[in-house]
């Protein structure tokens, strides 16, 4: 019972983390284009100066998270995974404030500062990981990092739904951009307070070791001392990093190739989020012990990088093309987000559980990170070309996992 309470209470938290996340997709375009009335750049500025800043925007957070996130992983397994959870919420919750105050304000320095505490705090979802860790039976793992996978889902339909409607002053007249971030700073409040109340401690043995503020670069060096740790984040890494070159200007694309609107880039993202949930209920936990994990990243990992590169290659004045590959990237980015974290904690040692899921939140804040500040710099050229490079890197990821990953 204890351990069903645990794994909704991260349901709602992992769920609020992503609602935050996706109502960033629908408005982040009209920060930067220069047709927007809401775009917060200098007049003087080129596209392609605000493609570059908007890569080093969106940089910021994953930075952050690389050097704290450790860190926080650390201190969850010093003094527990519940007071550091609603820590790190609350600092969410204060970047979400300050961004709205910077979209008001047209202030560049106060959206990076934002993004900047919002990484700082932004260990949510690895101490998220090391709960349900914590709680679940090896036979259970893919299921529940599945239920984790249909959050991801959730807000993602939810998300960039609410993004684009609240930040739509035709749907009422005193909504801008600046209005769902007030909105997703007093969800992250409520969630700190759910966690606080009601979330049962799932840590067994503390840890009594020295908080190392060197470890986001150890756990770099430490990811190589572990063979099968290596392969899997390795893999992870390359997947997270394709899939960042694509979403950080997909949103970009939306509105500057094909005309979309905040609420039509809301919408848009909304409909793969129905897709996620769909794959991770109908597929994921269906397959969760009855297929091997390394097996099913062998087709998903590279599945997902196949429909990067039809995204590529969808000619300008087709939109309808744009509805037909959510389904399959929802399906293979589904299986692997689930089986990846699942084969990551069967192949680690219990003992430092909290340790690795660290390992493999720096290496994904490393893969958002680099990707998003080369892929300001590759839109110049042209917004879509970001798009291609995440196909080639995920596609060549599973490549790579198949022939270094060994079973035994």
């Amino acid at each position: 019972m204890k351990s069903n309470k645990s794994l909704w209470i991260i349901f709602i938290t992992v769920l609020i983390d992503m609602l935050g996340v996706g109502i960033l997709l629908p408005v982040f375009p009209m920060l930067i284009l220069p047709d927007s009335s809401f775009k917060v750049i200098p007049d003087t500025w080129t596209i392609s100066e605000g493609f570059i800043m908007a890569g080093w925007l969106l940089a910021a957070f994953p930075l952050a998270q690389f050097f704290c996130t450790p860190i926080l992983g650390q201190l969850s397994d010093r003094f527990g995974r519940g007071k550091i959870l609603a820590l790190s919420i609350g600092g969410t919750a204060l970047s979400y404030v300050l961004f709205a105050f910077g979209i008001y304000n047209k202030s560049l320095t106060l959206l990076f500062v934002s993004r900047i505490i919002d990484g700082v705090s932004g260990g949510n979802i690895s101490v998220a990981q090391a709960v349900i860790g914590d709680i679940s039976q090896p036979r259970d793992r893919a299921k529940n990092f599945g239920l984790i996978g249909v959050a991801f889902g959730v807000g993602f339909i939810l998300g960039p739904f609410v993004g684009g409607k609240l930040s739509d002053p035709l749907l009422v007249s005193w909504f801008n951009v600046a209005t769902p971030f007030w909105i997703a700073a007093i969800l992250s409040i409520f969630n700190m307070l759910l966690v606080l109340r009601f979330l049962p401690e799932t840590l067994k043995v503390k840890s009594s070791k020295l908080i190392d503020i060197t470890r986001p670069f150890n756990n770099l060096q430490k990811a190589f001392l572990y063979v099968k740790i290596r392969d899997v984040v390795i893999a992870i890494f390359l997947f997270n990093a394709g899939f960042t070159f694509f979403t950080t200007f997909w949103g970009i694309v939306l509105a500057d190739q094909y005309g979309f609107t905040q609420g039509r880039i809301g919408n848009y993202f909304a409909y793969i989020g129905i897709m996620i949930v769909l794959a991770q209920g109908l597929v994921v936990r269906r397959l969760s012990g009855r297929v091997q994990d390394y097996k099913v990243l062998h087709y998903s990992i590279i599945g997902v990088g196949v429909c990067l590169l039809m995204y590529y290659l969808v000619p300008k004045g087709n939109d309808i093309w744009l509805y037909y590959i959510p389904p399959f990237l929802a399906l293979f980015s589904a299986l692997t987000r689930a089986f990846s974290s699942a084969l990551l904690t069967r192949v680690a040692p219990d003992a430092i559980l909290g340790e690795v899921m660290g390992i493999s939140s720096s290496a994904t804040a490393l893969a958002q990170a680099i990707p998003a500040v080369l892929a300001g710099y590759i839109a110049t050229g042209h917004a879509s070309l970001p798009v291609l490079v995440g196909a080639i890197v995920t596609i060549f990821g599973g490549v790579l996992f198949i022939r270094t990953f060994k079973s035994k």
